[in-house]
């Protein structure tokens, strides 16, 4: 099982990586991005103070509590729950997260020229 903070660092390998198919995107990014900092944020507070994984929900409790605005920290610490929760209880999810959280639209990329090409692992493609 990973802990929050091996879970915090593969998830913030795996943010970076959606930046940049995100930026393909023509629509305004404003708020996507608004919304990655703060998860960015928390992801790192987490890495670097590494809350035990009975901790981590109080852990997370506690930074909505001292928010200055708890609205938008208290919806990216319940997302960064479940995907961790997520992480705990599906193998392939963890795999998939380990792998870089590669995509379907990094494969649409890859035939226009773009990035390396990257593929769901062969668990989750059936699921898909």
């Amino acid at each position: 099982m990973l802990t929050p903070a091996e879970f915090s660092r593969q998830a913030l390998l795996a943010l970076d990586a959606s930046e940049g198919r995100s930026k393909r995107r023509k629509r305004d990014q404003t708020p996507d991005r608004l919304g990655m900092d703060l998860k960015r944020e928390l992801l790192q507070r987490v890495a670097e103070e590494a809350p035990a994984p009975d901790e981590f929900e109080g852990w997370l409790l506690q930074q909505v509590i001292l928010a200055p605005a708890s609205g938008p920290v208290r919806a990216m610490g319940a997302d960064i729950l479940n995907e961790y929760r997520l992480s705990c209880f599906d193998p392939s999810f963890e795999a998939w997260l380990a792998e870089g959280a590669p995509s379907a639209d990094a494969l649409a990329a890859t035939s226009e020229g773009g990035e390396e090409a990257c593929a769901f692992p062969a668990s989750t493609q059936s699921e898909r």
